[in-house]
């Protein structure tokens, strides 16, 4: 992955991550460095866009709750955090989690223990999700048939 790409991904890992679940992560990680709060955490509201079909025109869906955080580590990294909802805790923790794998000393550490592992429950749980939601999907296409054996009969 590129650095971007590679920054968006573990972003997106701890935006989606609950604070109980990246500390019992971060517990076999070393100590996060000290930090300063450069902005928030505050709290606002973000405008989301939806599209019907997926593929038709873009539409205001409505606003979210968002709330945002950016600390600066002693040894200068900048982490920034956007979670959804007023959970100040967790944006912060967050922003300090993204400082901290800028850190060489520290990203693969962070990397493997804590976004890695986050990742992989994640896509477990979207999994279980995706599989619930097969288990009572319909399947139209029977009625169908069913119509086509009742003409061939006739």
């Amino acid at each position: 992955m590129t650095a971007p790409a590679e920054r968006r991904h573990w972003m997106s890992v701890l935006a989606r991550a609950s604070v109980p679940d990246i500390e019992r992560h971060l517990a076999a990680c070393p100590k996060l460095p000290g930090y300063v709060r450069l902005r928030g955490p505050e709290t606002g509201l973000v405008m989301t866009r939806g599209q019907a079909g997926g593929g038709g025109a873009p539409f205001n869906l409505g606003e979210i709750t968002v709330t945002r955080c950016t600390v600066r580590t002693a040894d200068g990294h900048v982490g920034h955090a956007y979670v959804t909802g007023r959970d100040s805790g967790r944006a912060e923790l967050a922003a300090r989690v993204d400082a901290g794998l800028q850190d060489p000393s520290l990203h693969e550490t962070l990397l493997r223990e804590v976004i890695e592992k986050l990742a992989a429950a994640q896509q477990s749980a979207r999994q279980e999700t995706a599989r619930r939601a097969a288990a009572t999907r319909v399947q139209f296409f029977t009625m169908a048939t069913m119509r086509s054996d009742d003409r061939a009969q006739t």
